[in-house]
């Protein structure tokens, strides 16, 4: 994938597990990036943009900050992303602010004001869920946004591969990242312990490292993967939702 050598990209999410790893992959491929965050004081790239992407000033003006910063702008990935617990009756309107504002609202602004700065031969990568393919249980409000952000990638991957901007999603199940083990603490559990046990339930026998996914973020925002448009690509070791 040494076709990204020289690319300028904004990673959302850049502090997170998956976001990480992207901007050290894509770092290493020889691309320039532009982390947001609400910190991202901690993240070696070339420009540091942190703010909160529920005000939404901040996310319809990344992209052109994004630009201005690193002198272009070639790809774009919606990596941040929050995850609410519980069904529909557990649900409050603070936790359907919050997953709608980060999982479905901001990325919607990025792409909005992305599109019109992208040169053709550009991408974007959005993160959707297998969650939001086939919903499981408990998850009601994630599985909405992360199926709303999947479906969202379709219609804009139609809708401006005209321009030579290819849009597409991973959706990967459950990922070794940080929010993963917070999630585990906060419910008792010890979060070695239950990343060792969840392990046993993949075919592959471990859920994925940050790094499983950065590497099929990294080869849809590149020329190999210079035919995929408004896919929504599964990065799951073989394991259904249930």
């Amino acid at each position: 994938m040494n076709d990204l050598k020289g690319k300028k990209a904004l990673v959302t999410g850049a502090a997170g597990g998956i976001g990480a790893a992207v901007v050290r992959a894509l770092r290493a491929q020889g691309a320039l990036v532009a982390v947001a965050d609400r910190d991202v004081s901690g993240i070696e790239a070339e420009a540091h943009l942190p703010g909160n992407l529920l005000e939404a000033a901040y996310a319809d003006g990344l992209p052109a900050a994004a630009k201005a910063a690193l002198g272009g702008l070639d790809i774009v990935v919606n990596n941040a992303g929050v995850i609410t617990r519980g069904k529909v009756d557990e649900t409050t309107d603070a936790d359907w602010n919050l997953s709608v504002g980060v999982n479905v609202e901001a990325p919607f602004r990025i792409c909005r004001a992305a599109i019109p700065l992208l040169p053709p031969g550009s991408a974007i990568v959005n993160v959707a869920s297998c969650w939001g393919l086939r919903p499981g249980p408990g998850h009601a409000v994630y599985c909405m946004t992360k199926a709303a952000i999947a479906s969202l990638t379709q219609c804009m991957g139609m809708d401006h591969a005209d321009k030579g901007i290819r849009i597409n999603a991973v959706a990967p199940n459950e990922v070794n990242t940080p929010m993963l083990r917070t999630g585990f603490a906060k419910r008792g559990f010890d979060p070695d312990t239950a990343v060792a046990e969840l392990g046993k339930s993949v075919p592959l026998g471990r859920i994925a490292e940050p790094e499983d996914i950065a590497d099929v973020i990294l080869f849809l925002a590149s020329d190999a993967a210079r035919y995929m448009v408004g896919a929504v690509v599964e990065v799951n070791g073989g394991k259904p939702v249930k």
